[in-house]
């Protein structure tokens, strides 16, 4: 039985616009954030906030201690954000951010081909879920024979994303 769907969706152009994240220490964060995955400090507000973005945007990801100055990971088995996830444009974007991770030794915690994008997971210092990822166009999707969407969790070579890398 399909799913129930609101009675007035949203507006289909609505996105996600950026993402603040609790941290226990703004520079170690930003190691992570600015150094590997590559994003531009837009404004700092001492030692309390930074937000970051790509493209010159006002920012994709706010870093803050403002409740969480020097505070420990989540413990597993609790609510809280699963991961944020990065789009890269294309295949080539995401094999060059793959490159930046692994030459940064940032532990990859799992891979997955989903049918709809092509996906790593990895924790940023603080815990956080982060998912890297490129989607396929539309026309590439998964279907059931409904015509509904079929994603699927399929072994995604990582090793062979990586010689796609341009040299850094």
């Amino acid at each position: 039985m399909p799913e129930a769907q609101p009675a007035t969706p949203v507006h289909p152009a609505m996105r996600i616009g950026h993402v603040h994240l609790k941290v226990g220490d703004l520079d170690r964060a930003l190691g992570f954030w600015r150094d590997v995955i590559g994003l531009e400090v837009q404004q700092r507000m001492g030692d309390r906030a930074v937000f970051l973005s790509a493209g010159g945007y006002h920012h994709h990801i706010a870093l803050n201690t403002w409740e969480s100055a020097g505070g420990p990971w989540p413990p597993p088995g609790t609510t809280g954000l699963y991961h944020v996830a990065l789009l890269y444009p294309d295949r080539a974007a995401l094999a060059v951010a793959l490159r930046r991770v692994v030459e940064a030794g940032v532990p990859i915690e799992g891979a997955a081909d989903h049918g709809v994008s092509e996906a790593i997971y990895l924790r940023d210092p603080d815990g956080n879920g982060v998912e890297l990822y490129r989607d396929r166009v539309p026309g590439e999707w998964p279907r059931d024979a409904a015509g509904d969407l079929a994603m699927v969790n399929r072994r995604f070579d990582l090793q062979a994303l990586l010689a796609e890398a341009s040299p850094s």
